[in-house]
């Protein structure tokens, strides 16, 4: 039975099984440690998470958002895309830079199974964020219509 309001917990795949809360945690924060002291991509998170009292809370979400996509555990309650729509110096680019940067930590932090599971999740959604953020259907159309 369901309660109204009760999150729906869902058994996560087989591949998920080593992971666990302790490593999402590490992972979150050896992930932001890189992206903060990166050259190209630790001035953009600068500016979008401001100073250094909201990292705390950043990275609890992160965390939540983590455990989620993870473990199915429901505890994050957010927007991606509007939170990522509102950061005006993202470029396509960065993206390839930020997977590289995850898949690193990832790997280091999670060994190379769980850390293979990790960044499968972080490229479907990088790749949808991407869409999200950059795909304009009318320019795609008008592109397909001048090759016609």
């Amino acid at each position: 039975m369901l309660l109204k309001g009760a999150p729906m917990r869902v058994s996560p795949s087989p591949q998920a099984g080593a992971v666990t809360e302790t490593m999402i945690h590490d992972l979150v924060h050896e992930f932001y440690r890189r992206i903060r002291a990166d050259e190209v991509l630790g001035p953009i998170f600068a500016r979008a998470i401001g100073p250094e009292e909201n990292w705390g809370p950043h990275l609890a979400k992160m965390c939540d958002f983590w455990s989620s996509v993870m473990l199915m555990s429901g505890r994050y309650h957010g927007k991606p895309m509007v939170a990522h729509m509102k950061v005006k110096s993202i470029r396509p680019e960065h993206f390839a830079h930020w997977l590289t940067l995850f898949e690193e930590a990832a790997h280091d932090v999670a060994g190379p199974e769980a850390g293979a599971v990790f960044t499968e999740k972080a490229k479907r959604i990088a790749h949808s964020l991407q869409l999200g953020l950059f795909f304009r259907p009318e320019e795609a159309d008008g592109a397909k219509a001048a090759r016609n």
